[in-house]
């Protein structure tokens, strides 16, 4: 029979899906661990230790939902804040809820808990995302229906991760919002990108400030890039044939190793005289 369980702190509250029947039981804090696999690791000092004086006040409500891993050991899926605010309250027990899941299953009920929070810091979440296509092969479209998201949203997540190494600690830190990620990103070379990184560790930009010189970097190309190749003669030769013949401005145009010819006209009517022209041109 399919159950709800409802995960609450404070007044957050989500709710996870499973199959499986649980159980209720107080046992040691000790007999408690972390999940390695666990999305979210950045856990704030000040909210934890509020959490910890709630908690010494009223004892903790809900139970921390976990899986046997040993004899009388168990794994945390969901609830490691409220265990480490327990430990900060001194307690020696902790109420769990208890369920059987694979590693996989747990990953992913410890990645919808925390985004239905939004607890996750915008790299936590995309390395999360990435280790469930990465464990289980999925793609980013069976993610984002998984987690009930968007693809563009799990996309743009995953992005993220193509940030420079320093740059994507700033934002884990929150030096530094997604906004100037975003601007990071517009920039199409590893170097430009180093660079805003750079700046944005020297200086405290705005957003609007970050996109302002990300443009600047994006429109910076190597001489290499800026000089353009000549158009040979004989093209030009042929673009004055054919304003000759048709009466109309033509030029030929050559970009990125392709070439192309521009035929003016004004309306539907002087369309027509050109078809007209090039038919009996061809014929």
């Amino acid at each position: 029979m399919e159950h709800e369980e409802s995960i609450t702190d404070g007044e957050t509250q989500v709710t996870i899906k499973s199959v499986v029947q649980r159980r209720t039981d107080e046992v040691a804090i000790d007999a408690v661990s972390p999940n390695p696999d666990q999305p979210r690791t950045n856990f704030k000092k000040e909210p934890l230790e509020e959490l910890a004086a709630s908690i010494q006040k009223d004892g903790l409500l809900q139970p921390i939902l976990v899986r046997p891993v040993g004899a009388q050991k168990y794994q945390i899926i969901a609830g490691e804040r409220r265990w480490q605010a327990c430990k900060i309250a001194g307690l020696k027990t902790v109420p769990i809820r208890i369920k059987e899941a694979d590693d996989d299953q747990a990953l992913e009920l410890a990645l919808v808990e925390n985004i239905q929070r939004s607890d996750l810091n915008p790299i936590e979440e995309a390395y999360g995302y990435r280790r469930m296509m990465e464990r289980r092969n999925l793609t980013q479209s069976e993610v984002a229906q998984a987690m009930s998201k968007g693809r563009s949203t799990v996309a743009n997540a995953l992005r993220l991760l193509e940030l420079p190494e320093e740059a994507q600690q700033l934002l884990f830190e929150e030096k530094i919002s997604a906004g100037h990620a975003r601007a990071i990103l517009s920039i199409p070379s590893k170097e430009g990108r180093q660079k805003l990184t750079n700046k944005l560790v020297e200086e405290k930009l705005s957003v609007r400030e970050a996109e302002a010189i990300a443009r600047l970097f994006s429109n910076k190309r190597d001489d290499t890039t800026q000089k353009k190749e000549p158009i040979p003669k004989t093209y030009k030769t042929v673009a004055r044939a054919l304003k000759d013949v048709l009466h109309t401005n033509v030029k030929v145009k050559s970009s990125g190793g392709k070439n192309k010819i521009e035929i003016e006209f004004t309306d539907e009517e002087d369309l027509e005289r050109l078809f007209e022209e090039l038919i009996a041109a061809a014929s």
